[in-house]
Parts: C-alpha cells; structure tokens; sequence
C-alpha cells in the first residue's frame, strides 16, 4: 500500500513538473523564461535550461541578458555531457565578448569541455590537440586566474595521453620488426626509433620517458644484429652509444638488466 502511495506522488510530482515545464516553453514573456532557466540550471535540469536558452539567446542578443545567457547555455551544455556544443558555444561568447564578463571562464571551459571530450589514447587525439591549444591560450591571457593550476593539471594530462599514444605507435613498430623477418625489418625498427626520439622532444617530461629511451636502444640492438655484415660492426658500436644514454638517463633504470645483456653482447660482437 506504501509503495502505491510512493508511486502514485512521484508521477504526480512529475506530471505537475512537466506541466509546468510546457507551460514556460509556449510561454511569450521572455523574462519569465529566463529565470525559469536559471532555476532549471541551478537545480541540474541542465535540458530544461539548454532548451530554454536556446530559443533565447538570439532573442536576447543585444541586451544586457545577451552575455549571461549565452555563457549560461556553455554551463548548460557542459552539465549536460554535449561537450561538443559547449565547447562551440564558449568559443561564440569568447569571440563575441573578448571583453566580457565571463570570457576568462568561457575560454577555460571550453579547454575543459574538449578535455572531457578526448578519447582513449588509441583513437584520434584531434579533441585532445584541440584541448591542449585551448588550455595554452587560456594561459596566455590570463597566466593569474584561480583556474590557472587547474588548467596546467589538465593538460599535462592530455600530454600525457599523447605520448601514450606515441608510445603504442613505437612499440608497435618494435613489435612488427620481431615479426617480419624481411625486407621490412629494418624499416620497422627505424620507425620505432624515430617515433620514440620525437616524443621525447615533444614530451620530455612523461612518465613514459624510460620507456622510450629502453625502446631506442632495443630498436638499434635488433638493427645491427639484422643488419648486413659490412654495416654490422658500426651498428654495434651505435647500441654502446645508446647503452650509455639510456645509463645516464636512468642509472637505476628498470631496465638495467636487460641494458647490461644487450651491452655485453653489443661489446663481444665489436670484439668479433
């Protein structure tokens, strides 16, 4: 019986709520509307807000509500998850406000909603890249907001899901020179050593620095034991040189074992 009750309030509570809600939509008096959005926002019915707003920005454009309610229908945008038209619609307001009231948070949010955007580090990055710019340019024009901690957080973040991603895109590259025993070999082993040494340029502060480093060294290992006899000696000599860099870089490196194998063998060949 307690549960009948329960059930039968909820759906009168909803029923009144949506009532009112179509009440506002058919609803001539502007003011009237903008407020109720306002609350909607407030109360997190982030699509009673966006619906509203959207019907009244271009209405209000002009006014004094035209700021507000532009930055209001990003915010509402943004609790909703549509991170695509939040960010589009911060860009609107920076671009038509670079002065206005909300600008310094319009251009952070805007960052942010690419950056809730970005994907797994294996698909495209495109939003990541994007987000990255953003954050970059918030920064440069206001290096003093609260939000500035926030924002470096942030990107590093994303950089460091881009040297993630170069990271894969390297080892696969390592993995495909063990597995094709042809022509291609070399080829995939350079590759990895490019892809790692550039994003180490790009990214020299990740966490994934000793990886790349280790990947180097591995990729030129595999070059000079492939490689053909009047080449092999000078390829050896190259993985001594990147022994030692990797050794400088990381002298308790967790990969020191296996470095020191790698020399060892490197070194007995230059003997040979």
């Amino acid at each position: 019986m307690k549960n009948n009750v329960f059930a039968f309030v909820l759906l009168l509570v909803v029923t009144t709520s949506c009532g009112e809600f179509n009440k506002v939509l058919k609803s001539t008096d502007y003011d009237y509307k903008f407020e109720y959005a306002k609350k909607s926002f407030e109360q997190k019915k982030y699509y009673r807000s966006f619906t509203l707003l959207e019907e009244l920005v271009p209405i209000f454009k002009g006014t004094e509500k035209a700021e507000e309610s532009l930055y209001l229908l990003g915010q509402s945008y943004l609790g909703s998850k549509d991170y695509i038209s939040a960010a589009q619609t911060f860009i609107t307001y920076y671009n038509t406000y670079p002065k206005g009231i909300y600008t310094e948070l319009a251009r952070f949010y805007t960052a942010k909603s690419y950056y809730l955007d970005s994907p797994d580090p294996r698909l495209d990055q495109s939003q990541n890249v994007k987000a990255i710019n953003e954050f970059q340019m918030f920064l440069e024009y206001f290096p003093q907001s609260e939000k500035a901690g926030e924002a470096q957080q942030l990107m590093f973040e994303l950089q460091e899901k881009l040297a993630y991603k170069e990271y894969l895109s390297a080892k696969l590259y390592y993995n495909l020179g063990n597995l094709k025993m042809n022509s291609l070999l070399e080829n995939n082993y350079l590759a990895c050593v490019v892809v790692s040494q550039n994003a180490l340029k790009d990214y020299p502060a990740t966490k994934y620095k000793e990886d790349f480093f280790y990947l180097v060294l591995q990729s030129k290992y595999r070059q000079a034991i492939y490689s053909v006899e009047d080449k092999r000696t000078d390829r050896y000599r190259e993985v001594v040189d990147e022994y030692y860099n990797y050794k400088n870089e990381f002298p308790e490196g967790k990969y020191m074992k296996e470095a020191n194998e790698i020399l060892a063998h490197a070194q007995k060949m230059i003997k040979n």
